[in-house]
């Protein structure tokens, strides 16, 4: 009976509650009102065919995301597998490789021949005539640095004599009473300036000469010197290398590397054997211009110097007229395009 009655009692409130529950869901406001709120989930359906736009409920991930540059950066061709680039990377590397064990050997030999641990090609009469070149170009150096050094003091000797020569003029001008000493003093500085300027062409001649000879074309025999002296290091550690392995035990490792150690060998005696050709005929090319070219540069220095100082300036200008020399003040300034 009791139970009958709070069945029948809950019957009776269940509308109210219902009643209730539905007026306050529609007191709360509507989610779906609200454009600036972020929701999460799936929208329900909606019929399109209404002309209804949906709001969305879920931030548009694919419109902020970075893009990627995985699949947009182009590989390079090291990564494409490119073989031009791969080989070209393994050929540096083996010239690299190459590099450092010449080097090693080459250093290796030039030690032990200080250490006296080794021996070394010695072409007697060849080094011989590069050790007389050397010192040649010693002595040359020398000349050219003393014939520098006069062409510049005489310089200013001339140009000392030109300014006096300026003064003792203005002096006669002003001067009545000491006129005429002053004149022929004036005169005798201005022929000495013209024949020192003479003298000082055929002077700069001489040392652009020799600077020439001692700079350039000795410099350039002593270069293919040099690279006879290393061509003659390497053949020489080379050489080495290969009587140590022929005095090895015969393996199969041992005969590999003999056979390599033959092959660097004969590829080093070539280029040392060239090289020590073309020292030998430059050498003799070389003494035959040096003979040559000293020949005149001596006697134009000679007569240059003779001449001047004797006072005989017919000679001096016969001189530098036989060599072709042209004379130009130091005090007078360039031509102009149209003299020349």
């Amino acid at each position: 009976m009791s139970q009958a009655v709070i069945s029948t009692s809950q019957a009776h409130d269940s509308p109210i509650v219902e009643r209730n529950i539905h007026e306050m869901l529609k007191d709360t406001p509507v989610m779906n009102d609200s454009n600036s709120a972020v929701h999460s989930g799936t929208a329900p359906p909606t019929p399109q065919h209404l002309g209804y736009i949906p709001h969305p409920t879920s931030l548009p991930l694919s419109t902020t995301a970075a893009p990627s540059t995985v699949a947009t950066t182009p590989l390079s061709p090291t990564q494409n597998g490119d073989p031009t680039i791969v080989k070209a990377q393994q050929s540096k590397i083996e010239t690299i490789k190459n590099w450092s064990i010449s080097t090693y050997k080459c250093t290796k030999q030039l030690m032990f021949e200080k250490l006296g641990k080794t021996s070394r090609t010695v072409d007697t009469e060849l080094e011989a005539q590069i050790e007389q070149l050397r010192d040649t170009q010693r002595k040359y150096s020398n000349i050219l640095r003393l014939s520098r050094a006069l062409a510049s003091h005489f310089y200013h000797v001339v140009q000392t004599q030109h300014a006096l020569g300026e003064a003792f003029s203005d002096l006669a001008q002003k001067s009545p009473e000491l006129q005429e000493e002053f004149l022929y003093n004036a005169e005798t500085q201005r022929n000495l300036t013209k024949n020192g300027e003479t003298l000082l062409g055929a002077l700069n001649f001489f040392v652009s000469s020799v600077n020439t000879l001692c700079n350039k074309t000795i410099e350039d025999t002593l270069l293919t010197i040099r690279q006879y002296e290393t061509a003659r290091i390497e053949y020489d550690a080379y050489r080495t290398d290969l009587e140590l392995l022929a005095q090895a035990p015969r393996t199969d490792a041992n005969t590999a590397r003999l056979e390599e150690a033959q092959q660097n060998y004969d590829l080093h005696k070539v280029n040392f054997e060239k090289l020590r050709s073309d020292v030998s005929i430059k050498l003799k090319f070389l003494d035959e211009n040096r003979i040559k070219v000293m020949h005149k540069q001596l006697l134009l220095f000679h007569n240059a110097v003779s001449a001047y100082f004797s006072g005989n300036q017919t000679a001096l200008e016969a001189t530098l007229k036989q060599f072709n020399i042209k004379v130009k003040s130091p005090n007078s300034s360039y031509p102009s395009w149209l003299e020349q």
